[in-house]
C-alpha cells in the first residue's frame, strides 16, 4: 500500500492542472477577496486577511482532493486498471485507504501556499497557531479525501467532473468560503462540511477554542463518506 500512496502522490503533484487549480488559483483568489472587502474590516469575527486566508486554503484543499481522487477512480475503473490491482495481493480496503491517504498529502501545498500568501500580506499568528491550523486544515482534508473516493465509485467518467464541480461549488457556496455566512444561512451550515471545516480556525480568535461541535461533525462526515466509499468499490467489484 505504500508503493501505491507513493505513485499517487507523485503522479499528482505532476498535474499541471493540479498546481493550477488546487495552489496557484485560490492564492490568486486570496489577493482578490482581501482587496474587495477592504482589509481593515472584520468577517466572521476575524480579521479580512485571516479569514480569507483559511477559507481559500480550504477552497483549495477541498478542490485537490475531489477533483484528483473522484476524476482518476473513475477513469481508472474505465480503463480496467482497478481490476487489474484486484487481481494482485492488495486487499481493497488498502486500495481506498490508499487513494484516501494520497490524497490527503496533497491538500498540504494547497494550505501551505495560501498560508504564506497570508503571512506575507500581514496575517499575525503565534507558532502554535500556525501549526495548530496548519494541522488542523489537513487532518480535516481527509473527510472530504474520503468523499471524493466514494463519488469516484458512484460516478461514470462521462459525467464525474460535472457532479464533482457541482458537489465542489454548492459545498463552497453555503459553507462560508466566499462570504461569512449569518442568520439562516449559517443555522443551516450545519449540516455542510465545508462550513464545519472553515470553522476549525475559530481558535485564532482571542478568546476562543477549537470548535469541538465542528470536529464532532466532521468526524460524523468522515465515517459516513468512509463506509460509502467501502459500499461502492464493493459494488463496483461486483459488477466487475
Amino acid at each position: 500500500m505504500t508503493t501505491l500512496i507513493k505513485l499517487e502522490i507523485l503522479r499528482t503533484l505532476r498535474n499541471r492542472r493540479y498546481l493550477m487549480f488546487s495552489v496557484a488559483y485560490p492564492a490568486l483568489m486570496y489577493f482578490f477577496f482581501i482587496h474587495a472587502y477592504g482589509t481593515d474590516k472584520l468577517a466572521g469575527g476575524l480579521p479580512v486577511k485571516t479569514y480569507f486566508m483559511v477559507s481559500m486554503a480550504t477552497f483549495g484543499a477541498v478542490g485537490a482532493v475531489l477533483t484528483g481522487s473522484a476524476q482518476r477512480i473513475s477513469l481508472e475503473r474505465k480503463s480496467g486498471w482497478v481490476r487489474q490491482l484486484r487481481l494482485t495481493a492488495l486487499p481493497g480496503r488498502a486500495y481506498t485507504l490508499g487513494k484516501i491517504a494520497a490524497s490527503s498529502v496533497t491538500t498540504l501545498p494547497s494550505i501551505l501556499v495560501v498560508f504564506a500568501v497570508g503571512a506575507g500580506q500581514g496575517v499575525s499568528l503565534s507558532a502554535a497557531q500556525w501549526l495548530g491550523l496548519t494541522a488542523a486544515l489537513w487532518l480535516g482534508s481527509f473527510v472530504f479525501a474520503a468523499l471524493g473516493v466514494a463519488l469516484g465509485y458512484a460516478a461514470a467518467p462521462d459525467s464525474v467532473q460535472t457532479i464533482v464541480m457541482i458537489t465542489y461549488m454548492v459545498m463552497s457556496l453555503f459553507g462560508g468560503t466566499w462570504f461569512p455566512l449569518t442568520g439562516t444561512l449559517e443555522t443551516y451550515a450545519r449540516i455542510n462540511p465545508v462550513h464545519l471545516y472553515n470553522q476549525l480556525a475559530t481558535f485564532t480568535q482571542p478568546g476562543h477554542s477549537l470548535d469541538l461541535a465542528a470536529v464532532a461533525g466532521l468526524a460524523g462526515f468522515l465515517a459516513v463518506f468512509v463506509a460509502a466509499a467501502a459500499v461502492l468499490y464493493r459494488r463496483d467489484t461486483r459488477q466487475a
